[in-house]
């Protein structure tokens, strides 16, 4: 037996598993349960086989997602139990995140001592982070328009959960969180931008050294962001339990069942974000940025099924920058581009919450004209920057938006209890998004090296292989 003929033995028995469950969901054919769970394990079963055999990082991730949803589904309480191991594995994340974004943005700007470059790629940055967020935003706000998936809502009473309480900041206060206060504190607190900013000038007030001092610290930043790579892909060996993990907790905690209730708030998120990729970041990939998209795909799957799994975007940043340099972005684009981008260019959480706030408004029977909705939506994509690092801040900053233009808070309830589902599908999003910014950004700077993406290899950047061929 060959991985060739596992994987196609997988895909037929998951196709019939397939239709067996759909004919039981129709109630055409009645099948016993127990008959259902036992060939679903099955699947499972031969999906193990073919991980084994592929033996690659991403596979082991999705069939460890396929374990979750089988754990979730079958022992819901018992999956509770198992928050812990995603816990663990963004801890471990998380520890990453201050020590590379330091090493790799001191490293690409103290080396070069191109000062005026790092000012150039911040407006450019900035420029181009704002217009795909206004196309996210009024792709949200079209899209709910067009479903009205608010209209007519009943908030089932297993989801009148309490709501986070929510003190909302003012527009001084978020670009005072831009700089640090203490650097030892925003690493604690896991606050990217102003680990960014801090980096940047140390960056720069190092290239402002003659060679003879300046040496040794670039020395030791060098050898300190080639130690984070290899960290990274040793944390990486654990990502598998801690994304299993994460999504059997959130099935166990939620139930398929759940997707009956707001199904069309779902359906319409999702296919909002899908036009986004195709309608926006498709041709940007093809026309701005000028890469190979196969190639492009394969570099960003693991840190995007990482982000889907852990619904944070912090979990997938280490191997995001790992990838984007090894496909062609330079070390000082892509170090700066994809963090900042965490801040300002969230472009599936600006689509969700115009989306969102619009829903509210919907469910509680409450009128508004398009102009109306473009002001809450502006509103937002100044509010929501820097929540793309937390799980379900979305949430959050959507109750501080209803308590501004004076929406009732019940509808956000329902929405609460499957923000987690949404979750997942924004925060790829704001990945994919970031992932492509640091594309057009080093391609807006000629910098982006063609032969690297062409030449990238999914092999090659697999976290396990990377370790085995160290030893």
């Amino acid at each position: 037996m060959n991985k060739r003929s596992v994987g196609f033995a997988a895909l037929v028995s998951f196709t019939i598993i397939a239709l067996l469950h759909f004919l039981h969901y129709r109630d055409w054919v009645n099948f016993d349960s127990g008959f259902l769970q036992i060939i679903r394990w099955v699947f499972i079963g031969i999906l193990v086989v073919y991980a084994w055999y592929k033996k690659s990082l991403t596979t082991w991730i999705l069939v460890a997602m396929a374990i979750g949803v089988e754990i979730g589904l079958d022992f819901p309480a018992f999956s509770q139990n198992l928050q812990f191991l995603s816990k663990i594995f963004l801890r471990m994340v998380k520890t990453i995140v201050a020590p590379l974004l330091f090493a790799t943005l001191v490293v690409g700007i103290a080396s070069h001592a191109n000062l005026k470059q790092v000012g150039r790629m911040g407006w450019k940055s900035l420029l181009y982070f704002e217009v795909v967020t206004t196309f996210a935003l009024l792709i949200g706000l079209v899209f709910i328009n067009i479903t009205k998936a608010g209209v007519g809502i009943k908030v089932p009473d297993n989801l009148l959960k309490e709501l986070p309480t929510v003190v909302p900041k003012g527009w001084q206060d978020h670009i005072i969180d831009i700089f640090p206060e203490n650097i030892v504190k925003s690493i604690f607190e896991g606050n990217v931008l102003p680990i960014v900013v801090f980096s940047v000038i140390f960056g720069i007030a190092m290239a402002m050294l003659n060679e003879h001092k300046k040496k040794p610290l670039l020395e030791f930043s060098e050898s300190l962001a080639e130690t984070m790579f290899k960290f990274t892909n040793i944390v990486m060996y654990f990502a598998p339990f801690g994304v299993g993990a994460a999504i059997a907790v959130t099935v166990g905690h939620l139930g398929i069942d759940i997707l009956k209730n707001l199904l069309m708030l779902l359906v319409t998120l999702y296919l909002a974000l899908i036009t986004f990729l195709l309608v926006v970041l498709l041709p940007i990939a093809l026309f701005a940025a000028k890469i190979p998209l196969k190639k492009f795909i394969e570099a960003i799957k693991e840190p995007v099924s990482i982000a889907f799994a852990t619904t944070s975007s912090d979990s997938a940043l280490p191997k995001a920058l790992e990838n984007m340099e090894k496909f062609g972005v330079p070390r000082k684009i892509v170090s700066f581009v994809i963090p900042t981008g965490y801040t300002f260019n969230l472009d599936g959480t600006t689509l969700y919450l115009s989306l969102a706030s619009i829903f509210v408004a919907q469910a509680a029977g409450m009128e508004l004209s398009f102009g109306h909705q473009i002001i809450i939506g502006l509103s937002l994509m100044l509010t929501s920057k820097g929540v793309a690092a937390v799980p379900r801040a979305s949430l959050v900053i959507l109750i501080a938006t209803a308590s501004t233009f004076n929406f009732p808070l019940w509808p956000i309830m329902a929405i609460y209890g499957i923000d987690e589902l949404m979750d997942m599908a924004r925060t790829s999003v704001n990945v994919i998004g970031n992932t492509l910014a640091s594309c057009v950004i080093a391609r807006w700077e000629g910098e982006f090296d063609d032969e690297k993406a062409l030449a990238f290899s999914e092999v090659e950047a697999d976290a396990i292989r990377d370790i085995d061929s160290t030893f």
